[in-house]
């Protein structure tokens, strides 16, 4: 059986201690958001795990469970506009940053998943692989993962005929067939590789 986050790391902080993590780093679309989360070490939901590894329902489920059982918890985020002003990594920094000041009890240290230590208004410990060791960023994860999964099927209504309701502005082949048959919409990162290389292809002098 595989284990779960537990309680280990936090134990091991300064605190009130915080987890934090993102939802949106590698999409083509929309925008990236990031949750901290301080939970109460006898009030951690039970099946907690890494957003990645559970089911849509087991996530909706468990939000309201953190929602209802954590100390306190923030979910924040940065638009489109801001990553491609700031590039997508400084972007992520800005949305954890917003996350963890909207927290109504002052953390005194954050555990981030990943390996970038961001500017927090904290001290932190990045987390190799944080959402499947500790209990806290996995709950953050999951925050973050289910509030943009419902800004990106709201936004499928504004832009329909992507899909994003289903891939959530991630590469697959129906956002890349969409993507050559409608042109980028404004939620689309310009900046992104792929879809630079479409606008670049659109605009050549071979495509005129």
């Amino acid at each position: 059986m595989t284990a779960r986050p537990t309680f280990k790391l936090e134990k091991t902080c300064l605190q009130p201690v915080c987890g934090v993590d993102e939802a949106g780093r590698g999409p083509w679309a929309g925008p990236v958001f990031a949750a901290a989360v301080i939970l109460a070490p006898r009030k951690v939901p039970k099946g907690l795990n890494d957003s990645k590894k559970l089911t849509a329902l087991q996530r909706e489920a468990l939000e309201a469970e953190i929602r209802d059982r954590a100390v306190c918890y923030s979910v924040a985020f940065a638009t489109v506009e801001e990553i491609e002003s700031h590039n997508i990594l400084q972007a992520t920094g800005l949305a954890m940053r917003r996350a963890v000041e909207g927290l109504s009890v002052r953390p005194a240290f954050a555990l981030v998943d990943g390996n970038y230590r961001f500017a927090l208004p904290c001290e932190i410990r990045p987390v190799i692989g944080g959402d499947a060791l500790s209990a806290s960023i996995a709950a953050a994860s999951i925050l973050a993962k289910v509030a943009r999964d419902r800004v990106m099927i709201e936004l499928d209504g504004a832009y329909p005929g992507y899909g994003f309701a289903d891939h959530k502005g991630y590469h697959a082949p129906a956002h890349v067939e969409a993507l050559k048959r409608l042109g980028p919409c404004p939620i689309h990162r310009r900046s992104f590789a792929p879809i630079r290389a479409l606008l670049e292809a659109e605009f050549s002098p071979a495509a005129e």
